[in-house]
């Protein structure tokens, strides 16, 4: 025995959403990120110029151009491409690649091209270094961990220096970053949690309302439209036809002796009778129909562009696809199905329309069941009331 597919999780869906629209706003944010980032290491370089060394600021300057340029491309490569091309996770894990690269760069190189022995040149490094860290915070707000390894890539080599010095103001001035970068940390977890939540919330609502609208357009037994799904579309579907004056039938259709069937085998067995006929149902039109259980064992369908002849003939072929279901009983009796229709095409408003297919519908059932009547007018109106009267026991 073939075994089914595990269903589809709902939170699984929800997380891969939440984590693509996190992407999406990592990469809306990148360019500022980085052309500050390279503004910033420009700036510092220019400051230490007639301090420091000039290759090796050149050499740093260098590195990281190359580093923006790389960054700056695959921001443009995001931007062009489609979502098969790479997985959420590997888009991740090559932004992470590059963020990482041009951090160690910036926080290696600012204490490479740091000029030795000079104070005034030592602080602004590391001003320059815990700006740069504090920017990430928002840089890279979605992802916290991002965030956290940006900070300590940027500030840990110079942190670290100032640390291993013997004056007490540059070891003050390395406790006073460490305290910095807690608190940026800090703030970047909770940054990245509530944006988290909020994503995830919006999504889960966005979920409960499609759930919902469906609820209310389904009709929960047959899985075809409800009653009020219906007359939506049938409204909708009678004024395109009288705007664009093409045809529009109407049938209507009522399953014959279903209160028997309930009575006889059980209303497990009726339920299934409607399912079945709504599973027919499903099937048997177009997208552009309207089909809908109106209560009961009565449905109703509305066809674009039929006209009544041509309705009459998908009428028939529906009553003999429904009389030719095979369903049985517990008792491995079968049950036959069968299904009186009325036809229309004419109406004032779509009430009119149905109102005269549900005449020749109750017609059909005067005639016999099992049969389609098209609606003929004036035709019906005497023959209204022995129908009601002949059928209401069995109906």
């Amino acid at each position: 025995m073939t075994q089914r597919a595990p269903a589809p999780n709902p939170d699984h869906a929800i997380d891969d959403l939440v984590r693509s629209d996190m992407l999406r706003l990592l990469f809306r944010q990148s360019p500022f990120a980085v052309m500050g980032a390279y503004l910033s290491s420009l700036i510092l370089g220019w400051l230490l110029w007639d301090m420091g060394d000039h290759r090796k600021i050149a050499g740093w300057l260098g590195l990281l151009s190359l580093s923006t340029l790389l960054r700056l491309t695959l921001i443009i490569a995001h931007h062009r491409a489609k979502a098969v091309h790479l997985t959420l996770r590997r888009w991740e894990l090559v932004y992470w690649s590059t963020m990482a690269v041009s951090a160690g760069i910036w926080g290696l190189g600012a204490l490479f091209v740091m000029p030795p022995a000079n104070f005034l040149a030592e602080v602004i490094v590391l001003i320059f270094t815990v700006g740069l860290a504090g920017s990430a915070v928002l840089a890279y707000a979605p992802y916290g961990k991002m965030t956290s390894s940006a900070i300590a890539l940027v500030l840990a080599p110079v942190t670290l220096w100032f640390l291993l010095q013997p004056a007490p103001l540059l070891r003050g001035l390395a406790l006073a970053t460490l305290l910095f970068a807690g608190s940026a940390l800090r703030t970047s977890s909770v940054l990245s949690g509530a944006l988290t939540k909020a994503l995830r919330l919006s999504h889960e609502m966005e979920l409960a309302h499609r759930i919902s609208s469906h609820a209310a357009q389904t009709d929960a037994l047959t899985g075809i439209g409800s009653r009020r799904a219906f007359y939506e579309r049938g409204e909708q579907l009678f004024g395109y036809c009288l705007l664009n004056r093409c045809p529009l039938s109407a049938i209507v259709m009522d399953i014959d002796h279903f209160k028997q069937i309930n009575d006889s085998h059980g209303h497990h067995i009726g339920d299934e009778v409607l399912q079945r006929v709504g599973g027919l149902l499903q099937t048997s039109f177009r997208k552009t129909d309207a089909c809908g259980r109106l209560g009961g064992e009565e449905f109703a369908i509305l066809l674009a562009g039929i006209t009544v002849e041509e309705a009459i003939d998908v009428a028939e072929k529906l009553r003999r696809a429904i009389a030719e279901l095979d369903l049985r009983s517990p008792d491995g009796d079968s049950i036959s199905i069968t299904a009186s229709l009325g036809v229309a095409d004419a109406g004032a408003d779509l009430q009119t329309l149905l109102q005269k297919a549900d005449k020749a519908m109750y017609q059909a059932k005067l005639n016999g069941r099992n049969r389609v009547v098209a609606a003929a007018e004036g035709a019906l109106s005497a023959a209204m009331s022995i129908a009601e009267q002949n059928l209401a026991p069995a109906a």
